[in-house]
């Protein structure tokens, strides 16, 4: 019974945000003299309910699922790694790098390849905040933050200079070799990394939920001292935990450059990045992978139908862009309150004050 309640509040806090941003877009819709419900029913129909546009909500979805489980798995135990941006944008760099500059090859070994440097460029960037986190007691909030914005700069560096393909017009490195690309399926921008995304989704959903690892992350989130008390090396998990965390996102950058970007570029993550949306899709998501599936399906859904809705209403795309941004205020909001206790001591100082 107290499981139960406690999955119904879950959900409630998830909907809740979303249900307040739809509600306040739809007053800027009627505001610009559309009708909302009609709106809506366009961004849904056309990006969930025909073969097509849920093709490319599921393309789009694809890199979301795995930097909202970046977030999730750490932050289940209280960990914050906010660095998954810059392990995104490294592993999918250098990925680019890789595809572009190793001679045409098998496309199976060449995709190998490009995943496997991805991979180890997300760890090993994962790994330095988490070492300073167990060894030295380095808050890995600031660690993670301070290291993405270095990683930014330090890639920006290298597409402007050294890696610049020069033939191109823009800002961008070399396009990566035929063999490293994902083909599209039909005249959807969907490819076969979607199912490798969902392969991964599946293994998570048992690792978190059904492994002794899983538990372990729990209880750390829960209680690190007694964690630590029943025995348990919280530091080495601690580490294990972000070492996973920046796989799974350096996976997300190499296979969004292999079947999306097929170049390294300034907006290569777009605005405000797939790391940062992660961050929203596991809050959204309850840190629980299938409500990270759920969560990036429905986002996905948004950056799809916008597409549409300005085709068949005179309402811009960018109302979708200020949906995301309120959802994004009101899980913030929550988030606060619940890290920080903020409102329960509001009450608390307004009932002494009385």
């Amino acid at each position: 019974m107290k499981k139960d309640g406690k999955l119904t509040k879950t959900i409630l806090n998830s909907i809740l945000p979303v249900i307040l941003a739809f509600v306040l877009g739809g007053f800027i819709i009627l505001a610009i003299g559309e009708n909302p419900l009609e709106t809506y029913g366009i961004l849904i129909r056309k990006s969930l309910f025909t073969a097509k546009g849920f093709m490319n909500t599921l393309h789009y979805a694809s890199p979301l699922i795995l930097t909202g489980l970046a977030i999730a798995i750490t932050f289940k135990a209280n960990i914050y790694n906010m660095g998954v941006e810059g392990q995104m944008l490294l592993g999918g760099f250098f990925a680019g790098i890789v595809g572009a500059y190793l001679p045409d090859m098998n496309s199976v070994l060449h995709k190998l390849i490009c995943f496997g440097v991805a991979i180890i460029c997300g760890m090993v960037f994962a790994l330095i905040p988490a070492l300073l986190k167990v060894k030295c007691r380095v808050n890995e909030m600031v660690v993670t933050l301070m290291l993405n914005y270095a990683m930014i700069k330090a890639l920006e560096f290298l597409t402007t200079g050294v890696f610049r393909d020069l033939s191109a017009g823009y800002v961008a490195t070399p396009t990566i070799q035929e063999s490293a690309m994902f083909s599209r399926i039909g005249t959807s921008r969907i490819t076969l990394f979607t199912a490798i995304v969902l392969v991964i989704l599946v293994v998570m959903y048992f690792v978190m939920k059904k492994s002794k690892l899983g538990y372990e992350i729990t209880a750390i989130g829960k209680n690190p001292e007694f964690a630590e008390a029943t025995g348990m090396n919280v530091g080495r998990k601690i580490v294990i935990m972000m070492l996973i965390s920046g796989a799974l996102a350096g996976i997300a950058g190499a296979g969004w450059m292999c079947s999306e970007q097929f170049k390294y570029t300034l907006s290569f993550s777009a605005n405000p990045g797939l790391g940062w949306d992660g961050m929203l899709i596991a809050l959204l998501g309850g840190h629980s992978p299938v409500g990270i599936f759920i969560a990036a399906i429905f986002y996905a859904a948004l950056k799809t139908g916008s597409d549409n809705i300005n085709m068949y209403t005179s309402v811009p795309k960018e109302i979708v862009a200020i949906i995301q941004g309120m959802i994004i205020l009101f899980l913030a909001v929550k988030f606060i309150s619940d890290n920080t206790k903020l409102f329960d001591r509001f009450k608390k100082a307004k009932k002494e004050a009385a």
